[in-house]
């Protein structure tokens, strides 16, 4: 486990967070890829909680994040070779594996499916809460079902603040929130299907993250599939998601050239959230936001800004198409699911 950063949650407070998921509570904690909402994913009752607390589907599933020396195989019906690869590979990392399901496991996590969402998280803090919270197990497995701390569709968290800002009654209430600075990765992990290999069907991949299918392809030696119908539900996937309250538009470059010049735009301002130095004739109402234009520091940086330019008054964010290539995948994938939150009629969610 790496050294804690002298800006994240202690000793005396991580104890606290496991004791309060031991007793049935929530604990928000920071992950490498966002902060999670987490209960003791054996507890019920603790799961009904998260889904409460966000006003999240109850059949859609949960990941469980256990620590580096949790076993696996407690979890999970059957552990294929396929799976051990990438656990080697990426483990403790941003990549979930949907296995099946082990029977004595409550189908609470994962929307009454038998399958399961599993992951081991690389950051030191979410690594000393799996550590502390399965050592009060009696049989030490313990597995934290957590998704990310935001309301329901909303942008995920990648600092303590936001989750602070986000569920100020449960905070109020007592709810730890644990410090762990702004995570690494920014977006949510990778989810990858392998739960139907005997069925002839994976390894599929559900969502995007860091870790690329070109990545999970060199580990395999297979093809990495696109989701089919059978697929398993899986967090994130819904056709609109990871949405601001603010309108956000998802512009071409011809899009984006009409907003410089003002054309076709909204009452009260707007801001451009795109690559490069703002024009030098820029309408006034429009607002430029410059953003890296590498795929992981724009991803990293991501929800944050989104976050930020929710409290600023716009009446819409419109956001630059980034490149249709493959190391944009994950990024295109949230961006459009977040603009589909305002263009989906509602039978489309």
């Amino acid at each position: 486990m790496n050294a804690l950063p002298t800006a994240c949650a202690g000793d005396a407070e991580i104890a606290l967070a496991a004791r309060r998921l031991l007793e049935g509570g929530l604990v928000a904690f920071p992950t490498e890829t966002v902060y999670g909402l987490g209960a003791d994913a054996e507890n019920a009752q603790a799961v009904a909680r998260i889904y409460a607390a966000k006003g999240r589907p109850s059949n859609h599933p949960v990941i469980v994040h256990i620590a580096p020396q949790g076993d696996v195989s407690y979890w999970a019906a059957e552990v294929p070779p396929e799976a051990r690869l990438l656990i080697d590979a990426f483990w403790p990392g941003p990549l979930t594996l949907i296995l099946k399901r082990a029977a004595h496991i409550a189908d609470t996590v994962s929307g009454g499916q038998d399958s399961i969402g599993i992951r081991c998280p690389s950051h030191p803090v979410a690594q000393a809460l799996l550590a502390a919270f399965a050592a009060g197990k009696p049989n030490g497995q313990g597995g934290v079902a957590a998704p990310s701390a935001n309301k329901f569709g909303q942008v995920s968290p990648t600092r303590a603040e936001h989750v602070r800002s986000e569920f100020p009654e449960e905070v109020a209430a007592g709810m730890p929130v644990l410090e762990g600075g702004a995570s690494d990765v920014g977006i949510e992990s990778t989810i990858l299907d392998l739960s139907r290999l005997d069925r002839g069907a994976g390894p599929v991949l559900l969502r995007p993250g860091h870790i690329s299918a070109a990545q999970i392809e060199a580990v395999l030696g297979v093809q990495v599939f696109a989701p089919d119908a059978a697929a398993p539900r899986a967090s994130g996937t819904l056709k609109a998601h990871y949405a601001p309250r603010t309108a956000l538009e998802l512009a071409s470059d011809a899009r984006l050239r009409d907003v410089i010049q003002g054309r076709d735009l909204p009452a009260g301002r707007v801001v451009a959230v795109a690559y490069g130095e703002p024009p030098a004739a820029l309408d006034p109402r429009v607002q430029w936001q410059s953003v890296p234009a590498d795929p992981a520091r724009y991803a990293q940086a991501l929800y944050g800004l989104l976050r930020d330019l929710d409290q600023q008054g716009y009446a819409r964010i419109i956001v630059q198409a980034p490149p249709a290539t493959e190391a944009w995948h994950a990024v295109n994938d949230r961006i459009g699911r977040a603009a589909a939150a305002f263009t989906l009629d509602t039978t489309d969610l």
